[in-house]
């Protein structure tokens, strides 16, 4: 039983109310896996009900300002659970309006609503950017206006992977003295190689990617930072809540986002921890999901913003990641590789990475484009073979894996960038695709996407000047310079490995992006995939259980989790899809490039083979919302928190 106790001193009589829950909480510290607040992490099981409680206590006594719940009407509360929210509990801010109505299941439920000036779906590095930008222009003009930040990850950081080989130029524009506040960007490029590999050899190539100057981070530690200079700018981030639908007003402009109901069975029903979403309103709305943000998609499709914009559509690649300890003898912090060839065939474009980082920590992963033909690959054998290679194999052996993860990224470039302003809004960082593909870096293009637009936002907001200039400051930016240099160096690539590396090297060394053509890409991911009569099963090799694992025990390390008893966020738009046209035509595809085994063929009493989601796996990693033969496969977001918790990543 938890009592609080409340104060109220707005009536002429000072009256004390307490107020009793009956919710039980096993000991703090069972609870924390450590003592820094900086570092905090909830165990799963503990994560629903601690929010739960959060918002049956905003539902009992908070009054309607702004506030928020743990205020100077509450000074009793263990500084413990202050430490809770901050680790992806979120603060609740009380409803500035309540009555909207929604039919669940056939009935009606109220939904809060709380309104902002602005509302950004999406921790991540062009999320925070934005808000943290906002915010220095509303302390620079002297002007308060409400930000936002709504994550579905547990916590902030929860669900971001990358490489990575961070470049700080967006950083050093947005907090000039990050070295001095402690970002956690410690270990500089010390080397910077480039293999192409055969089965048995590596030969090395000229580097082009010129790392000189940045830096091997864990990226989901630096949203982390971020997210902390963002709240002591005073934004507001609700974690573990997850933007489930577009709010728009009569004039088909968007208003908002509406997160999710929590507690609801996996037959629609409510269960006893039923929550109902909530309406975050906002004067305008950015939408920085990352990549194939499922609102993203849905708001580039119903504005054709891909055609307002470069036109061309987006391509993609699946991202998989390790995270090892290795011994000191063989780690160099800050050694950079990258290689290209095998295990991949030469028409399958992709390649893979090594970083060293501090504390004996290294970065190893493979990256293979979506737009691949055989319906027997799986990306994720390719990366365990890959492990596998003599020039590879030495330096994991006797390490331990910390933790594994996988995201698709961008690749389309240059030629697929949407027209991002859209009415109400804009689409920011990965969701709209600026990823540097020959650079393999978004993070700081994202960044600067998202400070541009909170720019424009701004300049919305104060001035009444229009939301359009956003594209206009991006044409005229180092981002838009960037990515169209870059623009011909992943479609040459649809001529196969060698011909994609020699055009490659033209475009590097003589044109240097300047070339008068622009190449176009190949089919969507989707239509590339070719029917299995045209291709042999390939035969991956077991795992070996020291470098390389089934994905069960992959899995176990990427700390995900989902509610069993919640409907299925992964979709089929027709049921008879997967066992009429996926099983017989292409083999099943969705059983092998998931890097999650969501999807598996299990035999039913008769014998027929049939398709089992197994959905609490899902690391929110896309690929099934875009490799998916006949696209019958819709990524939809769980109840927030759900989902991979990574931390080192």
């Amino acid at each position: 039983m938890l009592k609080l106790v409340s104060s109220s001193s707005k009536s002429k009589s000072s009256s004390v109310k307490s107020y009793s829950f009956p919710i039980r909480f096993p000991p703090l510290h069972n609870l924390l896996e450590h003592s820094d607040p900086h570092s905090v992490r909830v165990q799963p099981k503990v994560l629903y009900s601690c929010r739960h409680f959060i918002n049956s206590a905003k539902t009992e006594f908070l009054d309607h300002n702004r506030n928020g719940f743990f205020s100077s009407g509450f000074p009793k509360i263990p500084s413990k659970i202050k430490e809770l929210c901050w680790a992806g509990i979120s603060f609740w801010r009380p409803p500035s309006l309540v009555g909207t109505i929604r039919s669940f299941s056939g009935e009606s439920v109220c939904r809060d609503s709380l309104n902002y000036d602005v509302v950004i779906v999406g921790a991540g590095p062009a999320g925070l950017s934005a808000a943290i930008r906002l915010k220095q222009l509303c302390k620079e003009k002297d002007v308060d206006l409400s930000v936002c930040v709504v994550e579905k990850g547990a916590e902030v950081g929860a669900h971001i992977l990358s490489g990575n080989v961070f470049e700080p130029r967006a950083l050093n524009e947005l907090l000039p003295k990050w070295k001095q506040e402690e970002a956690p960007i410690h270990v500089p490029v010390s080397s910077d190689k480039f293999w192409l590999l055969s089965k048995t050899r590596a030969f090395s190539l000229p580097s082009p990617f010129n790392n000189r100057g940045n830096y091997v981070i864990s990226l989901s530690q630096l949203v982390r930072w971020l997210g902390q200079k963002a709240e002591e700018l005073g934004v507001e981030i609700y974690p573990g809540f997850a933007a489930s639908e577009i709010l728009y007003d009569t004039n088909d402009k968007v208003i908002g986002i509406a997160t999710n109901d929590m507690g609801v069975a996996k037959n629609g029903s409510k269960k006893d921890n039923f929550q109902p979403g909530v309406e975050l309103k906002g004067r305008m709305t950015l939408l920085a999901e990352g990549c194939r943000g499922s609102l993203s998609e849905k708001i580039i499709k119903k504005y054709n913003l891909r055609e307002k914009g470069q036109g061309q559509h987006q391509t993609y690649a699946l991202g998989l990641k390790e995270v090892w300890e290795i011994s000191a003898d063989k780690h160099d912090a800050g050694a950079v590789l990258h290689t290209i060839g095998w295990p991949l065939d030469h028409k399958t474009y992709g390649g893979s990475f090594l970083y060293h980082m501090k504390d004996r920590q290294v970065a190893i992963g493979l990256v293979v484009a979506l737009n691949y033909h055989n319906p027997f690959l799986s990306p994720y054998e390719e990366f365990q073979k890959f492990k596998q290679h003599p020039a590879i194999r030495p330096l994991l052996e006797g390490g331990t894996i910390l933790e594994y993860g996988a995201r698709t990224l961008n690749e389309g470039g240059y030629q697929s960038l949407p027209y991002p302003v859209f009415p109400g809004g804009a689409i920011i960082g990965c969701s709209a695709g600026f990823l540097n593909v020959p650079k393999i870096k978004g993070s700081h293009t994202a960044m600067k996407s998202g400070m541009l637009a909170a720019e424009s936002v701004f300049g919305t907001l104060h001035e009444d000047s229009p939301l359009e200039a956003f594209w206009s400051s991006l044409r005229n930016s180092w981002v838009w310079k960037e990515l169209h240099a870059a623009r011909n160096y992943r479609p040459a690539f649809e001529y196969g490995l060698f011909p994609g590396l020699a055009l490659s090297a033209i475009e590097h060394y003589v044109m240097k992006g300047n070339s008068p053509w622009t190449l176009k890409h190949g089919k969507p991911d989707h239509e590339a995939t070719e029917e299995a009569r045209l291709w042999t099963p390939i035969d991956y090799p077991k795992p070996d259980g020291a470098v390389s694992f089934d994905i069960t025990t992959s899995l176990y390390r990427s700390n995900t989790n989902h509610d069993h008893d919640q409907p299925a966020h992964l979709r089929l738009r027709d049921t008879k899809v997967p066992e009429l046209v996926n099983l017989p035509a292409y083999a099943g595809p969705e059983s092998r490039y998931c890097p999650a085994r969501v999807y598996e063929y299990i035999a039913d009493e008769s014998g027929r083979l049939k398709l089992q989601i197994n959905a609490q796996n899902c690391l929110h990693c896309k690929a099934c919302d875009i490799k998916d033969p006949k696209q019958n496969i819709e990524w939809t977001v769980p109840e927030g928190g759900g989902g991979p918790g990574y931390t080192v990543m």
